[in-house]
């Protein structure tokens, strides 16, 4: 039943921890490596390095909502929104429901 999710390859889940400089702060960022992989495609696909795209998304989302409380779970979210095709010039991002539920194939 769920050969897809379970036999994934797990290099995919392994942790990957990166060092970067938010607004001027170095620090830390503890992602599963396919996290990594799709914000290295969306910083290309911005023209920007993955270190400029992390800080230009944190430095766009305190402006908009103050601070960040949880930077990590913002990405992965990120990355969730790329992949169902959100784009940057969308006015609107609808909100991914957290009770989503998966169908099997």
């Amino acid at each position: 039943m769920c050969q897809i999710f379970a036999g994934q390859n797990p290099a995919g889940f392994r942790s990957v921890t990166r060092s970067v400089r938010l607004s001027g702060h170095a620090t830390s960022i503890r992602l599963e490596a396919a996290f990594w992989d799709i914000l290295d495609l969306i910083a290309e696909d911005q023209g920007l390095t993955t270190p400029k795209f992390l800080t230009a998304l944190h430095d766009e989302a305190e402006e908009l909502h103050g601070v960040v409380p949880n930077f990590t779970s913002m990405l992965r979210t990120t990355c969730l929104l790329y992949l169902s095709g959100a784009r940057p010039e969308a006015k609107e991002i609808t909100t991914l429901r957290a009770s989503a539920s998966v169908t099997a194939m």
